[in-house]
């Protein structure tokens, strides 16, 4: 399967930057967080992120692979329905995060 930019991606849908957009977000880029200004902006009181899920949004990019696998691991997760792929991506997701977690 051909991997495609999310530049690509959007000059297929016909959602390219304009060159004023592109012009405006190179100046945003060149001023330090120091020079933003953030006055209009209300400061959230600690207890406002209390019950905030990181990532809870976050929709990675799939790719389409080919993986031979034992038969048995393949009957299992059949086995609980529905959604083999999406349980399987799962475990592999939470063993690579484990792993990166370490030390």
């Amino acid at each position: 399967m051909r991997k495609v930019s999310r530049k690509a991606e959007l000059k297929r849908e016909g959602r390219t930057l304009t060159p004023k957009q592109k012009k405006e977000l190179k100046a945003l880029a060149a001023i330090s967080d120091d020079e933003i200004d953030t006055t209009d902006i209300p400061e959230l009181p600690p207890g406002a992120w209390k019950h905030a899920v990181r990532g809870r949004f976050y929709r990675p990019l799939k790719q389409a692979v080919s993986m031979r696998l034992d038969a048995d691991v393949i009957a299992w997760l059949k086995k609980q329905g529905k959604g083999y792929q999406t349980r399987a991506n799962t475990i592999l997701r939470q063993r690579m995060l484990d792993e990166l977690r370490r030390p």
